[in-house]
C-alpha cells in the first residue's frame, strides 16, 4: 500500500510505515491510499468474528508493510487485559429500537482507546521497519479524549515522547484528571488558553515549520501525531464497523448483504470517516448519519454544501465535539473531488484565508449519496440522557446522547427503517456531572471524582476498572500557555 497527501501528487507517495511515522504530510495535507483496496471477502465470514480478527483483516488490506506476525503481535498487545469487556467493543441488544456499539471499555473510557492502544504497537514496529535511529515526538491537540488515550497508549513506550495540548477550561474534570495523572516519564500535557481549534491550528503550523523540523532532526527527533490526522489512528477504527456487522449477523438480526446505518457523534470527523472507509471496503452501509452538537458546522455543511467556520464557538456539555474545523473532512473532500489534490488544496486554502468554502453541485450530490446530518443542542442532550435512562433503562454519556437524539430525528424525518447502530463513544462515568444532572435534575455535590461516586450510587453496580484506577492517581502540576507561545514552549520541553 502507498499513501499520498490530499494536497500533493502521487510522486511523493509514502508506504504505510512512513505515513504512520510522519503523521501529517509536509505540505499540510493528510495521507490517503493511492489506490483504495477492493478486497474480496464474503460477508458471511464476518459472522462470529472477534474485534481482533476484524482488525487483522483491515490491517492486512491497508497496512501490508507489517508482516502477519507483526500485525498479530500488535493486535494481541492492544486488545487484551486492559479492557473491561472481553468483546472489546460489544454491540448491545436493541435499546429503544436501535443498537449501541460500546467503544468505551478501554483504559480511558472512550472510543479513542480502540486505535490508541494499537497505534503505539504499529508505530514502534514502523520505526524498526524504516531503520530510524531517532525518538518519535507524538505532538497532538485534543478536545479531551485523544489526549488521555494517546498518553495512556504511549506511556513509557521506548523511543517516544508525548506532548498533548488541550483547551484550558474546555475539557471535563475527569478528562483533565486523566491527562494530568497518567504515569509516564515521556508524557507532557499542556493547557492552551483558547479552544480546541486554536490548539489544532498551531499544532499544524508547528508540524509544517521547516526550521523546527531541521532542529528536531539535529537532535535525533521526529514529529508524529496520535490525532486522527494520522492514518495509523484512523485505520484501526474501521475494524469495529466490520465487527458490529458481524455481531448483527451472528445474532441473526440481519442477513449477509443487508444494509445497516450508523449514526456517529462527530467532531474532528475521524470516527465517521472510518465508517465511510468501511463502506468503500465493501461493508453494506446504507447511510452514515453525522451527529453534531451545538457547534453544528458539519450539519450546515452537509445540508447546504457550504463549510463556514465563521461562527461563535460554544463550550458545551459534549466537549469532545466542540470543534469548528474538522480536519478529517479533508480526506472525504479528496474523494468528493475525485482525487483532485489541487482542488482540495484550494478549498483548504480558502478555509484558512476566508473562513469558508462551498462545494460544487456534483460534489454535494456525492455527499448526499452517503451521508445525512443533524445536531442536538445542550438541552436536547440532557433530555436524551433523561429519556434513555428512564424510558430505555440505559445510561449514556453526552456524546452518545447527541448521536442517539440525531438518529431518532433522522429516522422520524426520513422514514428509513434500515437497522441503526449508534456509535457510543464514551462511558457515562467520564461525564458524571452532566449525566447525573440530566437524570435527576439535580447538580452533583462536587465535580470530578466525587461526582463519579455520586453517579455510581445512582446507577448501581461496580465501577469499570478504568474509572476505579482514577482514584489512585495524583495530578501533576498544570502548565498553561497562550496559543502563540505553543511553539516556544515545545522547544523548551524537547531541547
Amino acid at each position: 500500500m502507498q499513501y499520498r497527501s490530499t494536497r500533493g501528487t502521487v510522486a511523493n507517495a509514502k508506504n504505510a510505515a512512513e505515513a504512520v511515522i510522519q503523521g501529517l504530510a509536509p505540505d499540510g495535507g493528510l495521507y490517503v491510499p493511492v489506490d483504495f483496496p477492493h478486497p474480496e471477502f464474503s460477508l458471511e465470514q464476518l459472522s462470529g468474528i472477534t474485534l481482533q480478527q476484524a482488525s487483522s483483516l483491515v490491517l492486512s488490506w491497508l497496512m501490508d508493510d507489517w508482516s502477519a506476525e507483526q500485525r498479530t503481535a500488535s493486535i494481541h498487545r492492544a486488545y487484551c487485559s486492559q479492557w473491561d469487556d472481553p468483546a472489546i467493543t460489544p454491540l448491545t441488544k436493541k435499546v429503544g429500537g436501535n443498537y449501541f456499539l460500546e467503544l468505551f471499555h478501554g483504559p480511558t473510557l472512550a472510543f479513542k482507546d480502540v486505535a490508541l492502544q494499537l497505534l503505539p504497537q504499529l508505530m514502534t514496529r514502523a520505526v524498526k521497519l524504516m531503520g530510524l535511529d531517532r525518538k518519535i515526538v507524538i505532538l497532538t491537540a485534543t478536545s479531551g479524549d485523544t489526549g488521555g488515550a494517546s498518553m495512556d497508549g504511549f506511556s513509557n513506550v521506548d523511543g517516544t515522547q508525548v506532548v498533548v495540548f488541550y483547551p484550558h477550561h474546555g475539557v471535563s474534570p475527569v478528562q483533565l484528571h486523566q491527562m494530568r495523572s497518567l504515569p509516564g516519564d515521556n508524557l507532557t500535557p499542556v493547557a492552551v488558553d483558547g479552544n480546541f481549534d486554536d490548539a489544532q491550528q498551531n499544532v499544524k503550523q508547528i508540524f509544517n515549520d521547516p526550521q523546527l523540523r531541521a532542529e528536531l532532526a539535529a537532535h535525533q527527533l521526529q514529529f508524529s501525531s496520535a490525532n486522527s490526522m494520522n492514518i495509523g489512528r484512523l485505520i484501526p477504527q474501521i475494524a469495529y464497523y466490520f465487527y458490529a456487522y458481524g455481531q448483527l449477523l451472528a445474532r441473526h438480526d440481519i442477513s449477509a448483504g443487508d444494509q445497516v446505518n450508523f449514526t456517529v457523534p462527530t467532531g474532528n470527523f475521524g470516527d465517521i470517516l472510518a465508517g465511510y472507509y468501511a463502506q468503500k471496503l465493501g461493508l453494506p452501509v446504507h447511510r452514515l448519519v453525522c451527529a453534531s452538537d451545538q457547534n453544528n458546522v458539519l450539519t450546515d455543511f452537509f445540508t447546504t454544501g457550504k463549510y463556514d467556520r465563521r461562527r461563535d464557538f460554544t463550550v458545551t456539555n459534549s466537549p469532545s465535539m466542540d470543534i469548528l474545523v474538522s480536519s478529517n473532512l479533508e480526506r472525504l473532500l479528496f474523494d468528493t473531488a475525485n482525487g483532485d489534490d489541487q482542488r482540495v488544496a484550494a478549498l483548504m486554502s480558502q478555509l484558512q484565508r476566508r473562513g469558508f468554502y462551498q462545494v460544487s453541485d456534483s460534489e454535494k450530490d456525492f455527499l448526499d449519496s452517503h451521508f445525512a446530518a443533524g445536531y442536538a443542542d445542550e438541552q436536547l442532550v440532557r433530555d436524551e440522557i433523561h429519556r434513555s435512562y428512564h424510558q430505555d433503562h440505559y445510561a449514556i454519556d453526552p456524546h452518545t446522547a447527541v448521536a442517539s437524539a440525531v438518529a431518532r430525528q433522522y429516522q422520524e424525518d426520513s422514514g428509513d427503517e434500515t437497522p441503526m447502530v449508534i456509535i457510543s463513544t464514551a462511558s457515562p462515568f467520564k461525564f458524571p456531572e452532566t449525566v447525573y444532572y440530566s437524570i435527576t435534575s439535580k447538580a452533583v455535590d462536587e465535580p470530578g471524582l466525587p461526582a463519579i461516586r455520586q453517579l455510581q450510587q445512582l446507577l448501581g453496580g461496580s465501577l469499570p476498572r478504568g474509572v476505579a484506577n482514577l482514584f489512585n492517581r495524583q495530578d501533576r502540576p498544570q502548565r498553561v500557555v497562550d496559543p502563540a507561545a505553543m511553539s516556544g514552549l515545545l522547544e523548551t520541553i524537547l531541547f
